[in-house]
């Protein structure tokens, strides 16, 4: 019975290290996602008045963080997984994910936060 509960314990501790793998570099499909439309969507929404974006020359924000290498990044905001899901989750109403957030709810549909998550995802360069 020992070495059941020993057993028990080792499998808990190995396959809980597989959850703490960096994931940032496993790719990140966004199915039916549109890079160029994304880009598309992310000028004509304004995101760049906050961040500063790879492919957006103007404006140019800095009251949130720059978006360059997003694609790389394990979390959104530092807090949440870097996930397609969560990210367009994110984009649409990122209070509903975390109320202390700065970024307020945007006026983007699903279709269009799939975009700009698939423009998102090619940032992988800092």
């Amino acid at each position: 019975m020992k070495h059941g509960a020993h057993r028990l314990l080792a499998l808990a501790l190995f396959g809980g290290l597989g959850a703490c793998v960096d994931k940032a570099d496993l790719p990140r499909p966004v199915a039916q996602g549109d890079a160029a439309r994304g880009l598309d969507v992310i000028r004509q929404v304004g995101c760049a008045a906050c961040h500063a974006i790879p492919g957006v020359a103007w404006p140019e924000g800095r009251s949130a963080g720059s978006l360059a290498g997003f694609g790389a990044r394990p979390l959104i905001a530092g807090r949440l997984p870097n996930q397609p899901d969560v990210l367009m989750r994110w984009l649409i109403d990122a209070p509903s994910l975390d109320a202390g957030t700065a970024m307020p709810p945007m006026p983007l549909t699903q279709a269009q936060a799939r975009d700009v998550a698939a423009y998102l995802y090619e940032l992988d360069d800092d």
